[in-house]
């Protein structure tokens, strides 16, 4: 009972940060998941369905709130801030729906920007619960695994918990840090390329 109502409660949580993005639901699942690796094997599953279904329940409300508020309500709750990125995240959703649905979970700070764009962009229901399903389960295994990771370094289970926090923490920073460089040398090349053309001539 104990361990369904721990299971319970990290649904709980990641169905609220995802609807509040400012809770840690990489670190929660990561962590319930260090816990279950000491406990038993089998409530490793059992985490990757809790947290799968917490975010996915979250992204549900979110996109439900958006597609019913629209960009002023977004405003309103801070979701959106960053509009020029929004539109550069609305072409490649034009492109190609279903992948960057999938990618944009595991990227730290992908997934509003995206959950966002879907909802102005009108994105059918359909597509968005056929292909966030997926993305949910992607992203609690890939942060229960780090958990798994973190766990197996020590024997007592709140060291493995600390562990599992600490490399989450670190994997993201890290992630983070390399999408900064990447977007700034992007616009750095798109601002080279600019400069390099040629004056237009008048008619």
């Amino acid at each position: 009972m104990n361990e369904l109502g721990t299971l319970g409660w990290l649904l709980l949580v990641v169905a609220f940060g995802a609807v509040v993005p400012v809770v840690p639901t990489g670190a929660a699942v990561s962590g319930a998941a260090a816990l279950a690796f000491h406990n038993h094997p089998l409530l490793i599953v059992l985490t990757i369905a809790a947290g799968a279904a917490g975010a996915y329940a979250g992204d549900l409300v979110m996109y439900a709130m958006c597609r019913a508020g629209g960009e002023k309500l977004a405003r309103r709750l801070r979701w959106l801030r960053d509009e020029e990125h929004l539109a550069a995240v609305k072409d490649r959703l034009q492109r190609s729906q279903v992948p960057v649905l999938l990618v944009s979970r595991l990227l730290p700070g992908g997934r509003v920007p995206v959950l966002l764009a879907a909802a102005f962009l009108g994105l059918s229901w359909r597509t968005f619960v056929v292909a966030n399903l997926p993305a949910c389960l992607l992203w609690s295994t890939v942060y229960a695994a780090l958990g798994v990771a973190g766990g197996s370094i020590f024997a007592k289970p709140w060291q493995g918990v600390i562990a599992a926090i600490i490399l989450v923490v670190l994997v993201s920073q890290a992630v983070s840090m390399i999408n900064k460089r990447r977007e700034r040398a992007a616009v750095s090349t798109a601002d080279t390329s600019e400069s390099g053309r040629p004056p237009s001539q008048p008619a």
